[in-house]
């Protein structure tokens, strides 16, 4: 029988994650990645990492802005990479996770690291599809090849509204899935265990957001935190329930 701790987050505190640039609490209970304003980058981690080899589940909202032109996106990503809460990617299109392009050896990006991209600006220098988007991406590339091509399903993300997002960890199948909206738009063999975090299982997790040259507020609201077991510390809520 599994049993699943399950933390209910109506509101964010600064206890519960650590922040670099822009990011910052709300009054609403979110945490803002970035405001409207040229060359923003933010990011927010949970000071408590959670262990791969159990189940878990996220669900959040997010807010990518109200300006059809604005940029650039974000990303919830999963990471052990060294530098720990300290670790970011480059700005604009790399929306604080990755780099310029895969082959680069200048700029910095988060690895190893497996992340969802909320995309909402056309990079051609990233094999962006012209509409907003959602993508898996390992290791802080953010360039689209055939194998994790963006999904665009019509996607309007910068339409001013809230956006549910689920990310659901499975590591007995192996699979990662994730919806938007209610609607699932991944379904993926992962290689948490096996290859991307294969050196130690615990890893960060957080959210990162970038603009350039276009801009717009963008935050995000969590929801719910589930997981069999996984947290990788011995401190636990004082909401947490079994």
């Amino acid at each position: 029988m599994i049993v699943f701790a399950i933390l209910l987050l109506p509101l964010v505190s600064r206890s519960q994650f650590y922040f670099l640039g822009t990011a910052q609490p709300m009054d609403n209970g979110c945490i803002m990645l970035t405001p409207d304003y040229p060359y923003a980058e933010g990011i927010a981690y949970s000071t408590t990492p959670l262990d791969i080899r159990f189940n878990f589940e996220i669900e959040f909202d997010i807010y990518l802005g109200n300006k059809e032109e604005g940029a650039d996106g974000i990303t919830f990503v999963i990471h052990n990479d060294e530098r720990g809460v300290e670790a970011f990617g480059t700005f604009g299109e790399c929306l604080g996770y990755g780099r310029w392009n895969p082959n680069s050896t200048y700029g910095t990006y988060i690895s190893p690291s497996i992340a969802i991209e909320f995309d909402t600006y056309f990079n051609p220098t990233q094999n962006d599809p012209e509409e907003d988007h959602v993508a898996y991406l390992e290791n802080g590339t953010n360039y689209h090849f055939v194998d994790n091509k963006a999904n665009t399903f019509n996607y309007n993300l910068e339409d001013g509204a809230l956006h549910n997002f689920k990310f659901k960890w499975g590591p007995g199948e192996g699979m990662i899935r994730v919806w938007l909206d209610g609607k699932m738009v991944y379904e993926i063999e992962g290689r948490l265990q096996d290859t991307i975090f294969k050196d130690d299982p615990n890893v960060y997790w957080g959210f990162t957001a970038s603009t350039g040259n276009k801009h717009n507020l963008q935050y995000f609201c969590l929801k719910r935190l589930a997981t069999a077991g996984g947290l990788s510390n011995d401190e636990e809520a004082d909401d947490q329930t079994k």
